[in-house]
């Protein structure tokens, strides 16, 4: 079955019988006649309501080129007409079996895992947590990112300096940060890597051994909602959890990598074989090495 990490197989269906594409019950003399998609896949126009939104186009070709590979391999009746039907529950079932059989892959060796747990150790400790502070930056739409970067490092080297008052940082925070923790002075009190943004646990607990540095960071951390100031009070490194502990998530975590990457190179060797007009995809003319 597909993850979150591969292409998925969108539900472009509607609560009508055909898919949002039924007539049937239409006034013959008020039928609508649809344009054209701009995308055709071997001579498959893919609906029209696909254009102009860049991830859900590609998704939808990918699934036209699976369905088309289910026709021929007699998974799948193919329809009639110049478009591309509207996958619909049994249409998905045939592709999800027909990936399930065409993209197999071996199951990690325990060396392999190993060799993960050996380069991921920060990622394998229990209690890690840190006490902090942070000014947040907010970014929004309108807000001139290249204006706001600029305050945010001037007022970061002023809470580096060595004449920053110990009350600065409050203050600060109080008086600029976008977060709801300015009311309490930018405090977060003990996080731990599920506590906060993902770019804050790398950069906290994922980057070094033996943690981040104590005090206010030398760098602004950019993570999805804006620009962070943070200020380290304390931390705990926790203890690190035995290869026998993990071996089981990292052998998952292994065979997901591996899917996803075997689903890529199928996906591609079926655009390197298709006539494909109006969108640009990623292809191969013969099978890739895994």
């Amino acid at each position: 079955m597909l993850n979150a990490s591969q292409p998925s197989i969108p539900d472009t269906s509607s609560g009508s019988c055909c898919g949002g594409r039924c007539d049937a019950h239409a006034d013959p003399g008020q039928l609508v006649t649809r344009e054209p998609s701009s995308v055709r896949i071997n001579g498959r126009w893919l609906p029209a309501h696909t254009d102009g939104d860049g991830p859900t186009l590609q998704e939808r070709a990918w699934t036209e080129l699976l369905r088309q590979q289910a026709v021929q391999l007699g998974r799948i009746v193919d329809t009639p007409g110049d478009e591309a039907p509207e996958p619909d529950a049994a249409m998905r079932h045939q592709i999800e079996a027909l990936l399930d059989a065409a993209v197999q892959t071996p199951l990690p060796t325990t060396e392999a895992c190993e060799r993960y747990y050996a380069a991921h150790q920060l990622r394998f400790r229990h209690g890690q947590r840190a006490q902090l502070r942070h000014i947040l930056f907010a970014v929004t739409p309108g807000v001139p990112v290249q204006a706001l970067a600029q305050r945010a490092e001037a007022m970061l080297l002023s809470l580096c300096g060595p004449d920053a008052a110990p009350e600065a940082f409050a203050q600060t925070a109080r008086d600029w940060s976008n977060c709801p923790s300015a009311a309490q002075g930018g405090a977060l009190g003990w996080v731990g890597p599920m506590d906060c943004a993902p770019e804050l646990a790398q950069f906290l607990f994922f980057q070094r051994e033996g943690g981040p540095s104590i005090g206010v960071q030398p760098r602004l951390v950019h993570s999805r909602y804006g620009l962070h100031i943070v200020d380290v009070q304390a931390y705990e490194p926790g203890t690190l959890a035995s290869f026998e502990q993990v071996q089981a998530c990292i052998a998952g975590t292994l065979a997901l990598q591996s899917r996803a990457t075997a689903l890529r190179q199928y996906l591609q060797l079926l655009v390197g074989q298709a006539d494909i007009e109006g969108l640009a995809l990623e292809g191969a003319d013969t099978p890739l090495v895994q």
